[in-house]
């Protein structure tokens, strides 16, 4: 016999048996994506996320206009190469500390229903995975 005629039956069961495995693990993934999901706590949805998004969002433009040196800052960024971004920012925080905390501040609403509702952001949101 020829190492072909024994290498052949090898690939036939190897071949059949990685059937099996694949077949086991979609029926068992199949079944896992049909269970329902666990409900959302209350004042979860989309529309009570987008609530406190719409109201940091005007906490934000508030707090902006009436810091000039903060918000021609990051209109300034817009000019800036993207990998440069991080660290401009970083510098301006380190000497402004009370900015970057109130920012937090404001910004804190939206962080607490996200992790408290596992809200993941959408595309185009902050936060959400690249494209």
């Amino acid at each position: 016999m020829f190492p072909v005629d024994l290498l052949r039956p090898r690939l036939l069961v190897g071949a059949i048996g990685a059937g099996a495995v694949a077949g086991t693990l979609v029926c068992a993934t199949a079944g896992i994506a049909a269970a329902d999901p666990p409900p959302r706590p209350p004042n979860c949805t989309a529309a009570d996320v987008a609530g406190v998004a719409a109201g940091v969002a005007a906490a934000l433009s508030t707090y902006l206009y009436t810091h000039p040196d903060l918000n021609g800052f990051y209109t300034g960024l817009q000019d800036q190469p993207k990998d440069q971004i991080r660290e401009d920012v970083q510098q301006y925080f380190n000497a402004n500390p009370q900015e970057q905390a109130d920012l937090e501040n404001i910004r804190q609403p939206l962080a607490d229903i996200r992790q408290r509702c596992q809200w993941t952001p959408l595309v185009g949101q902050p936060g959400a995975a690249p494209d």
